[in-house]
């Protein structure tokens, strides 16, 4: 565990990252590197225009970068479909908006395993960003640290079954919670469809788990 905790956490190598991103590309994500937080942040920024509808996953690393306390600021020109979900007091009506919210302009996350063959993987608990992700969001922006790549799928698996899940699962408890699942997974192949961007900032920092 100590070793797999230390592999998991350490930076992409130079040469690893060029081999993921046109890999990436292949498979129709819109993969760029960046250098800093503060960089992915900007770049975020400039992708989404004025007037469109953002919703976001659970994400440490949106938080990390800032870009939640940005869309609480409400100091920006979309139409935050969180605050109204989190505004409304009725369970099931919550329930309903959150369905509603995957049919976004743009959802926004991050992803729990990148392949150098170009694939990215998450996994959920609840499952909620996932049809996002895979159809329904007409635009999606991944935002991850380069830390997540990994050779292949079954790494891929090995970093959210000996990482990621350990971390989440605490996290989770520390506020209050039951505890996290490896309940649901997407594998997210490749985007064939013209209508949707699929984009994907690759962090040179250590981002999320």
């Amino acid at each position: 565990m100590g070793n797999s905790v230390l592999k998991y956490d350490q930076l992409a190598a130079t040469e690893t990252v060029a081999r993921t991103l046109p890999a990436l590309r292949e498979r129709g994500i819109l993969a760029d590197f960046i250098e800093s937080r503060g960089l992915a942040l900007t770049r975020i920024a400039e992708l989404i225009p004025e007037g469109a509808s953002v919703m976001t996953g659970a994400s440490r690393t949106l938080e990390e970068i800032g870009f939640i306390d940005l869309l609480v600021s409400g100091k920006h020109p979309w139409n935050n479909l969180k605050n109204e979900m989190l505004a409304e007091s009725d369970p099931a009506r919550q329930m309903d908006l959150r369905r509603a919210s995957v049919v976004c302009d743009f959802f926004l996350g991050s992803v729990h395993a990148i392949t150098e063959g170009g694939e990215a993987v998450i996994a959920s608990a609840s499952g909620s960003q996932l049809p996002a992700y895979a159809f329904t969001a007409r635009n999606v922006i991944w935002v991850a640290g380069s830390q997540k790549i990994v050779p292949d799928l079954e790494s891929a698996f090995n970093r959210i079954k000996e990482y990621v899940f350990p971390l989440e699962d605490a996290r989770m408890k520390s506020t209050g919670a039951a505890g996290s699942g490896i309940n649901k997974t997407l594998i997210f192949s490749r985007e064939w469809s013209p209508y949707r961007k699929i984009y994907l900032e690759l962090v040179g920092e250590k981002l999320g788990f």
